[in-house]
Formats: C-alpha cells, sequence, structure tokens
C-alpha cells in the first residue's frame, strides 16, 4: 500500500457497517461494486476509473449504484473554483489585444491603398505582410488569453490550458515573422525612393540584390523550423497535471524536452537574420562613416526608432522563451505558475511591439503619396532651375484651355491622327454622308490670282469634238446640246463647267 500512497492513491476507508460497506464524504458505497468498476479514490478527493472521474468533497455527495450508474455525480472537469489572478490579467490582456485588430485594420487600409501603378519590382503585398501578421498573432493571443480563465476555475486540467499552450506558442513564430516584415520591408521602401529618382542607380543582379534575394528565405526557413519543433506535437501530457506526481512526470517533462528547447535556439537564430537585414540596408541605403563611433553615431542617426524598439523588445521575448523551455517552474505550460512570468515577459512584449507599429502607421505617410510628394518636388526644383513658371490654375479657365489630363489628351491625339480601321471608318462614313466641302455654285470663278486655278476653256474647245463616237458621248459635253450624257443636265453657254480641284471630289 506504501506504492500506492506514492501514486497519491488511497485506499477505501474501512468505516462502513461492515467489510464491504465504506464511508466516502457521509454517503455509503459498496466497495465491491466500486472494485468491479475499477474505480480507486484518490487523495485530492476524486473517484475515478481512468474513463469517469467524479468529485466526492463538501457539497458534492453524488450516490453509487450497483450497476455501474451514478446520481447527483459531478465530473471532475467542470469549473467549480471562482477566477484567479491569471484569468484576471488573461481578460484584460484580451480586451487589449482585440483592439489592436481595429487599429491594425486601420493602418491595414491605409498603407495597403495604392496610389500609383504597381511595379513588378516593388509588390504592393510587401507593405501589406506586416499587417497581415498582426493580425494573426492578434487572433492566437485572444484565443489564448481567453481560455487561461477556465484553467483556474477547472478542478482538474483538461482542454483550456491544451489550448492556452498551443496558440501562445503559435504566437511566437508570428511575432518573429511581423518584426521581420516590418524590417524588410523598410529596407525595400529606401531602395524604392532611390530607384523612383534613378531606375539604374541600384541594379538587380548585383551582390545586394542577391542577398535581399535570399535572407527571406532563409528567415522564414528558421521561423518554420520552429513552428515544428513546437506545435505539431502530441499535447496531452500537458494537461496531466491532477497531481504533483503527474506534473512531474508528464507536464514537466514534455514542457522542457528537446523540442521547446530547439524551437527557442532557432526562434534567436531567425532574430539574427532580423538584425542583418537591418545592418544591411542601413550598409546600401543609408551613408556610411568611418571609424568606430562615427559609426555608432551614423547608427544612431539613420536606425528608425520604431525598428529599434521592436528588436529590443523582442530580445526580451526570446530570452523568456528560451529561459521557459529550461526552467519549468516560469513556463506558462504549468497551470499553478506565477501570472506574472508569463504575462509579464510573454504576452506583454508581444503586444508592445504591436502597440509601436500601429503608433507608427499612424504618424507616416502612405508611401505611394510620399513618392507623389517627392515627384512634386522634384518637378518644381527643375522648373526653378530651368526658369519656367507654372501658371495657376485660373489661367486655363479664363483662357479656355484643355482641361482633359495627359492619358485623355494622348488618346484624343491618336483617334485625331490615325487608330486603323476605326478611324478608316469614320472617314467612310464621312464621305458617304457628304461631308464634303464640294463648290455648288457653278458660276463662281476662283480668284485671277489663285495658282491652283485652271485656265478658262477657250471657243475651240467649247466646240464639239470631230469624229467622236457614240459611245464617247456618255461621259462628255457636247456643244450641239450642252448636255452631258452620264447626267442629261443642260448647260448654258455662259456657265463654267465644275473643276475637279482635287482627289476627293470625284
Amino acid at each position: 500500500m506504501g506504492l500506492l500512497n506514492v501514486r497519491e492513491l488511497l485506499p477505501f476507508p474501512g468505516n462502513g457497517d461492515n467489510s464491504t460497506d465504506t464511508i466516502i464524504n457521509g454517503v455509503h458505497f459498496n466497495t465491491t461494486a466500486l472494485e468491479h468498476w475499477n474505480y480507486t479514490l484518490y487523495s485530492n478527493n476524486t473517484i475515478s476509473n481512468n474513463s469517469r472521474c467524479f468529485i466526492i468533497f463538501e457539497k458534492y455527495q453524488p450516490h453509487f449504484l450497483s450497476n455501474g450508474s451514478w446520481i447527483n455525480a459531478t465530473t471532475c472537469y467542470v469549473p467549480i473554483n471562482g477566477i484567479g489572478t491569471r484569468g484576471k490579467v488573461g481578460i484584460t490582456f484580451a480586451a487589449l489585444f482585440t483592439a489592436t485588430v481595429m487599429f491594425t485594420l486601420i493602418n491595414l487600409r491605409k498603407h495597403g491603398k495604392m496610389y500609383l501603378r504597381e511595379d513588378k519590382r516593388f509588390r504592393i503585398i510587401g507593405r501589406r505582410w506586416q499587417w497581415y501578421w498582426m493580425l494573426f498573432v492578434a487572433g492566437c493571443a485572444m484565443i489564448s488569453t481567453i481560455t487561461g480563465i477556465d484553467i483556474e476555475r477547472n478542478y482538474l486540467q483538461s482542454t483550456a490550458i491544451i489550448l492556452q499552450s498551443f496558440f501562445y506558442s503559435l504566437m511566437f513564430p508570428g511575432t518573429l515573422a511581423m518584426v521581420w516584415e516590418a524590417t524588410r520591408h523598410w529596407g525595400s521602401w529606401q531602395e524604392r525612393q532611390i530607384c523612383d529618382i534613378d531606375p539604374y542607380r541600384l541594379p538587380q543582379d548585383d551582390k545586394r540584390s542577391k542577398i535581399e534575394f535570399y535572407l527571406p528565405l532563409v528567415f522564414y526557413l528558421f521561423a518554420w523550423m520552429n513552428f515544428f519543433m513546437t506545435i505539431p506535437r502530441s499535447w496531452t501530457n500537458i494537461e496531466r497535471q491532477r497531481s504533483a506526481w503527474q506534473q512531474a512526470h508528464f507536464a514537466e517533462t514534455s514542457a522542457t524536452d528537446a523540442r521547446f528547447k530547439a524551437g527557442a535556439i532557432i526562434g534567436v537564430l531567425a532574430w539574427f537574420v532580423i538584425l542583418y537585414s537591418l545592418r544591411h540596408s542601413l550598409h546600401y541605403y543609408k551613408p556610411q562613416a568611418t571609424g568606430l563611433w562615427n559609426k555608432f553615431n551614423n547608427f544612431c542617426h539613420h536606425c528608425p526608432t520604431k525598428l529599434f524598439l521592436i528588436n529590443l523588445i523582442l530580445a526580451i521575448r526570446l530570452a523568456y522563451s528560451i529561459a521557459s523551455a529550461w526552467i519549468w517552474r516560469i513556463s506558462l505550460l504549468k497551470y499553478d505558475v506565477d501570472p506574472v512570468w508569463p504575462f509579464a515577459l510573454g504576452y506583454a512584449p508581444t503586444l508592445l511591439i504591436m502597440i509601436v507599429l500601429i503608433i507608427y502607421g499612424y504618424i507616416e505617410e502612405n508611401e505611394d503619396k510620399q513618392l507623389i510628394a517627392k515627384r512634386r518636388e522634384r518637378g518644381r526644383s527643375i522648373d526653378s532651375e530651368l526658369g519656367i513658371v507654372k501658371k495657376p490654375s485660373w489661367w486655363r479657365k479664363m483662357n479656355g484651355g484643355n482641361f482633359m489630363d495627359p492619358e485623355a489628351r494622348l488618346r484624343a491625339m491618336t483617334t485625331e491622327v490615325g487608330g486603323g480601321r476605326p478611324t478608316g471608318r469614320n472617314i467612310r462614313a464621312n464621305v458617304e454622308l457628304g461631308n464634303m466641302n464640294v463648290v455648288r455654285n457653278r458660276s463662281r470663278t476662283r480668284p485671277s490670282d489663285n495658282p491652283f486655278a485652271d485656265p478658262s476653256p477657250t471657243a475651240s474647245e467649247r466646240r464639239p469634238s470631230v469624229g467622236r463616237t457614240e459611245s464617247d458621248a456618255g461621259s462628255t459635253m457636247t456643244g450641239a446640246t450642252g448636255a452631258t450624257g452620264m447626267t442629261g443636265n443642260t448647260l448654258t453657254e455662259t456657265a463654267q463647267p465644275q473643276r475637279i480641284r482635287s482627289m476627293l471630289d470625284i
């Protein structure tokens, strides 16, 4: 029986009316029936047969029948306790993470909107990934903190601690990706500003571009390795904390195994990749200095404050991840851990990183708008150097200017000059509808000084030709009648015949 006591199993008390009767919490039980259904009494005031577990202390007084059924029984996994410190702090953090979702969506709409045509070199998705990862982390944090309420309310641990531990671990690679995308995109934004001024200054086949191609692959390799080290595993042992013995032999062993330790170390490697990416962007896109002190001053001057802060805060989160992988008493996976450790060093750093990014998202302007403003400023500088003074908008209105934008003006010019088959059809339609300037007044003569005017017909030209055949009369004017064979109209001697000035009169 000493071995059973080590496992925190207790024998049925022999205080009943006979050898097969026992009294537990004031209720009589048949020990023969209990043993037949494999029920065992535990030191934590529960009775269980590994399939079903019931509470038998204080006001919980179930009755057991010989056929194996229970009356007025309460399972061991119901929340019967009040909300403790862990649950109250979890509610507060859940509300804060929920608020970040709204502000993240606002920033996503602000910075993810396009005002310029998308460039193949700088895709619009590049500046949106940071906000996508923030939404992912906020969702995991909300689930993790909310489920922490039931950890203290449940009498024995069950699914609640698994859910909190699972989504807390899932937050870690998401936080790494969130900081990585913010750091990487800052470098891409610096490159875009330079290329907007001089597209040929930064080629895409040099050492710089190759490093920027491989860095995301290396980072996400480490991030996914951290994910596969910590997430795809059996989480059943984490809930086996129903006694001190179970906690030491199952939960602690699982929470401090080699996979959690390897995942924490891989997370540190991913952070080093983020730092190298920041150093790479400063080296290629910002002015360089010589000397140790000058380099330090140069870093303080050109390194963005938000990137410095979020990487520093991420270091605190990494330190706690490594410490909890070796020290069980400060790990979030321990159901009775002091809440200060996981919330101050686990959830709080992640929340601070999101708050910093949200604040700077509100301060900074959309990148397309910044480029438009810089292009406008460069245009003013060039006009000032060339001595060009741009007329105000009211000048065009007073002089009846064309208010079409450059693209619409080019489209109109293309239509006027010639556009292939549509333009040809327009010309034929105009000809068929008679939109040609044909001289209708036959008595009108050209001025004598017109070099393109035909000479007046002589008398010999008015006389009929000798020897014309009958077939020629259909297309020429006869001198006898003054009529043409084509129309049959009669012309007087004084009337001038119609003169063909160009091929369009035919």
